[in-house]
């Protein structure tokens, strides 16, 4: 009885085997799957030129504190920035996950497009790679926050979702590999969401 329940269980055994190898042909084989590709995997996010102009103390911006919470102090009026030269450095910290660059980055991308009119339009060239690094570090956070920049950019001037169209290239593979996952952004959607605008 003894020896005959050790010869079923000798024949139960099955053998992980790699595919496309005799072993996986064989009756109790099990084959193996391809290891995962990464494609969901965070990436490390580079140094950003946004960190180094803070720390460097080059932006016209300090923190201020109301009731409210936290909002940025602007040492000169929004409008009369240079816009080819702030505002691709502020999209470059959208990558930052990090205080305070997170926060200055986020809301000063916002109050950029929330007073920047017809001088959005023609930096449109200089933000794509901003928004193609920041997408790239597949962060589910920095996904959401991106995207909700990419909304605020969109309706913060005319002719601007036309001017993105010839770079849907650049900016869509990645909102392609997480269009399917349900549920991904549903918890980190409330983590950096602007001022209401």
């Amino acid at each position: 009885m003894v020896i005959e329940s050790s010869a079923n269980k000798s024949r139960d055994k099955t053998a992980a085997a790699s595919g496309f190898t005799v072993k996986a042909l064989m009756k109790n084989a099990v084959v193996r799957g391809p290891p995962a590709a990464g494609a969901f995997k965070e990436r490390p996010a580079k140094p950003t030129a946004f960190r180094k102009f803070y720390e460097r103390g080059d932006f016209p911006i300090a923190l201020e504190h109301d009731t409210k919470g936290n909002k940025i102090a602007w040492k000169v009026e929004i409008e009369k920035l240079d816009y080819h030269h702030y505002l691709p450095l502020f999209f470059d910290g959208l990558c930052e996950m990090a205080h305070p660059y997170e926060f200055f980055a986020r809301q000063g991308v916002h109050d950029m497009l929330e007073h920047g009119g017809p001088k959005i339009l023609p930096v449109i060239p200089q933000l794509i790679i901003p928004i193609k690094n920041a997408l790239n570090i597949r962060n589910r956070q920095v996904i959401c926050t991106t995207l909700k920049v990419l909304q605020h950019l969109v309706v913060s001037a005319e002719m601007v979702g036309e001017a993105l169209v010839p770079y849907y290239r650049q900016i869509l593979p990645i909102l392609n590999i997480f269009k399917n996952m349900n549920g991904l952004f549903r918890n980190t959607t409330h983590m950096s969401s602007p001022r209401t605008h």
